[in-house]
């Protein structure tokens, strides 16, 4: 009987918390004990792929860019690679905290983390629109004139008043670069890590050569192509709420614990999620759901133990059974 394959999207949350500097010290141990919460489907018999977000990380190594050229006239180094040094890094954190787990419940398991690129269209509407910020907060004048030396496009910062940040396209994900060996790795019984903060966007040129665009590709969308791609049987969210809620904050605040493809539509058309925070995830998962999937849950990583975690999503749904 083939193991079930699961795509588990690990949130930010899980490796930096908001209230923490970022130190390595934290960071270790956010990621230890997220992946403590993933031996429960290990043992379930699941094989996992584990992507990530590098939000807090590649910003700190954007402002790393700045500190080099501005104090020491090194050679900044572009987005993608910005992107794909963040991914090695945590993806090298992650393998290495994942062992560590491992070795304690005495799980022997390989586990390789894979530099992923993912394809985007270059025409897509959201290079006439950059929205994803990035980066350092600047002063007006200095954000004016990083506009005229590189063409960098910035907006003003909603968190620090009369800041502004510099702002990038988020495309939409085409394709996964290497599927078949990410795929081929988790069926044989390895753990891999790859897709990390949404993947390096590239596209391809009329020869088929490999290109790179300033962007950043929302890893939430990411996880669930891949997910669909690899032909994952279900896709996991792991983020700070045990529950997706409707009205979350409200006195009118309900937990969805079980929601079919069709309901969880007319909520998100009815706004009923946040667009800067629950939204994106529910239409990731609806995503995954639209391309064969069978469930995507969306939960915090201590509640995988509990067999009725988290809120559920699927094309049809059969509370008894899913409760099972």
């Amino acid at each position: 009987m083939m193991q079930k394959l699961a795509v588990v999207a690990l949130g930010g949350n899980a490796l930096l918390r908001d209230t923490e500097t970022g130190t390595i010290e934290e960071q270790e141990r956010n990621t230890t004990d997220t992946l403590e919460n993933l031996v429960h489907l290990i043992n379930d018999g699941y094989n996992l792929v584990i992507t990530h977000g590098n939000g807090p990380q590649v910003g700190n190594i954007l402002m790393r860019n700045d500190a080099g050229e501005t104090l020491y006239n090194i050679s900044p180094m572009p987005l993608d690679i910005c992107v794909a040094d963040s991914q090695g890094g945590i993806g090298y954190m992650i393998e290495r905290m994942m062992r560590n787990v491992l070795n304690k419940h005495g799980i022997d398991k390989n586990i390789i983390s894979v530099i992923s690129m993912v394809t985007v269209d270059p025409n897509d509407t959201a290079f006439q629109n950059p929205t994803k910020r990035i980066g350092k907060i600047y002063n007006e004048t200095d954000a004016n004139q990083l506009n005229e030396l590189k063409g960098w496009q910035f907006k003003p910062s909603p968190k620090h008043q009369g800041g502004w940040q510099r702002v990038v396209p988020s495309p939409a994900p085409i394709d996964i670069l290497n599927k078949e060996i990410i795929e081929n790795m988790v069926r044989e019984g390895n753990i891999v890590i790859a897709a990390g903060g949404g993947g390096i966007p590239v596209y391809l040129d009329e020869e088929k050569n490999v290109r790179t665009v300033d962007a950043v590709i929302d890893k939430d969308m990411t996880s669930a192509l891949l997910a669909s791609t690899i032909h994952a049987d279900e896709f996991y969210i792991l983020t700070d709420v045990p529950f997706i809620y409707k009205d979350f904050g409200l006195p009118s605040q309900k937990k969805l614990e079980f929601l079919d493809y069709a309901e969880t539509i007319q909520y998100l058309n009815n706004g009923t999620f946040g667009e800067g925070s629950m939204a994106p995830k529910i239409k990731a998962c609806l995503k995954f759901i639209e391309e064969g999937g069978l469930k995507s849950v969306i939960t915090e990583a201590t509640k995988l133990e509990d067999k009725s975690y988290g809120s559920k999503i699927t094309m049809n749904y059969d509370n008894q059974k899913l409760a099972e």
